[in-house]
């Protein structure tokens, strides 16, 4: 019956896409990020829905939708390069069967992350995106805070709607994006079309606010801890009174303590003793071997390098006795263990030239994202009052994302591509109001001047 309910629905939008091309960019961002083919158990399984919807966004865009205001950018060329270039460390690897297993879904991720922007011509088209990606990711974010709530959390232990440990479902994954989308939440609400001010807009809003910041308690993951410490820190730009932000957040995290787990608090302590914990311990190591690594091969070893790595470090184990605890120190033996990283990711795989594309892609949506909130910054106009409140959103949605991404391996995330899609489609869209603009003012005084040399004529 569920494979019936999500293909009757996929089949929907395929059809309300034969009007309205976009939906099908829609329906892939909602495929992607949810999987419904591995929610589903039986006939959904078989039918490549993904490949569909992608041919489908590719294709209606090409043959069916206009072309008016698409244009590529400098970022997008970024992307371009960090693709080809991911092909070519692909075809070099150390280990190639690993290498194209990731393989097969990066290029995805980059190429629509490419193509994304060509699209988002309008504010209605941006304002959808943003939409429809904050509710697929709240789908899972709202089933994961009502199990943590009813006592079903736990380090890996909160299963979601698969089984696998993977993509968005990965617990670390999960609680940066959705920690990052919360500023994402409140612009639809302040300033959305599709959903206009309600209270019951407002209500959902809070609720699924609450469930974003469970997830990280709900999975333990302390790079979700770090996520909310940088979002409580952004916002302090962006709120007048400061000091009762902190006094309320400060409230807030203390009322919160007596309902944490104790496995929470002991896996959070972890974070300022790390050589306590094998899988903190280890994430020093692997960043030393990789800073080792690209010195013999500076130009990457493909994906999945990091199986390559061998390394001894000294870890304390502690032995409870009663009353007494005793702690001795043991060497331990590790292999194949993952960057824990993207910096050290991207490093690793695609060597210094993937780091600098990749970092230079992120830091210039940074700054064009920071030169939008000034230029758009106290517009009274229906039509302009969104666009600097929704690159602020998109800002602290990526330095969040950065955060997170500075000690996991989520370098090529696809709802952080998509995010990356999203900025470069709102700076694309600020180009054109500005060029319009220019033309508007030119085109005035010579109207002015055609208008005086008229009646000067008439009058001679």
């Amino acid at each position: 019956m569920l494979d019936i309910v999500l293909l009757a629905f996929i089949g929907y939008v395929l059809v309300l896409g034969l009007k309205r091309p976009f939906l099908w960019v829609l329906l892939y961002v909602y495929i992607d990020i949810l999987a419904p083919q591995r929610i589903g158990y039986s006939l959904i399984t078989s039918i490549p829905v993904s490949l569909i919807a992608f041919a489908a966004a590719f294709g209606g865009w090409l043959a069916l939708d206009r072309k008016d205001g698409s244009r590529f950018t400098l970022r997008q060329g970024l992307m371009a390069a960090l693709l080809l270039y991911c092909w070519w460390t692909t075809g070099n690897a150390d280990f190639p069967d690993d290498a194209q297993t990731k393989w097969e879904w990066v290029w995805k991720a980059l190429l629509f992350a490419i193509f994304l922007p060509l699209t988002l011509t309008t504010r209605a088209r941006i304002e959808g995106l943003a939409l429809i990606l904050t509710l697929s990711v709240a789908t899972i974010v709202i089933g994961t805070g009502m199990k943590t709530v009813l006592g079903g959390g736990g380090y890996s232990n909160l299963q979601f709607f698969v089984k696998d440990n993977s993509g968005i479902y990965e617990s670390s994954t999960l609680a940066t994006v959705a920690i990052g989308l919360i500023p994402m939440i409140w612009w639809i609400v302040r300033h959305g079309t599709i959903f206009r001010q309600h209270w019951m807009v407002t209500g959902f809003a809070t609720a699924l606010t609450f469930a974003c910041l469970l997830v990280p308690i709900g999975t333990e993951a302390r790079t979700g801890l770090l996520c909310i410490a940088a979002l409580g820190v952004l916002m302090l730009r962006y709120t007048k009174r400061r000091v009762m932000f902190i006094a309320g957040a400060g409230v807030l995290g203390l009322t919160a303590l007596p309902f944490l787990p104790q496995t929470y608090y002991d896996r959070m302590a972890t974070i300022f003793e790390p050589s306590g914990d094998e899988s903190a311990s280890t994430r020093v190591a692997v960043w030393e071997w990789t800073l080792d690594y690209v010195k013999e091969k500076p130009l990457g070893g493909g994906f999945d390098s990091y199986r390559s790595n061998s390394f001894t470090y000294v870890m304390p184990v502690k032995t409870v006795d009663g009353n007494t605890t005793s702690v001795e120190y043991r060497e331990v033996t590790d292999k194949a263990r993952a960057f824990h990283s993207s910096v050290f990711e991207v490093l690793g795989e695609q060597g210094w030239p993937g780091l600098a594309i990749w970092l230079a892609l992120h830091a210039l949506g940074l700054w064009q994202m920071e030169r939008i909130q000034r230029r758009w910054r106290g517009r009274d106009d229906e039509a302009e009052r969104w666009i600097a409140p929704f690159a602020a959103a998109l800002q602290m949605g990526a330095m969040i994302y950065i955060v997170g991404a500075l000690f996991q391996g989520i370098a090529y995330q696809p709802v952080m591509l998509m995010l990356v899609g999203l900025q470069i489609g709102l700076h694309s869209y600020c180009r054109r109001l500005d060029s319009a603009r220019v033309l508007a003012e030119r085109g005035a005084p010579r109207k002015a001047s055609a208008a005086t040399g008229m009646r000067g004529a008439v009058a001679a």
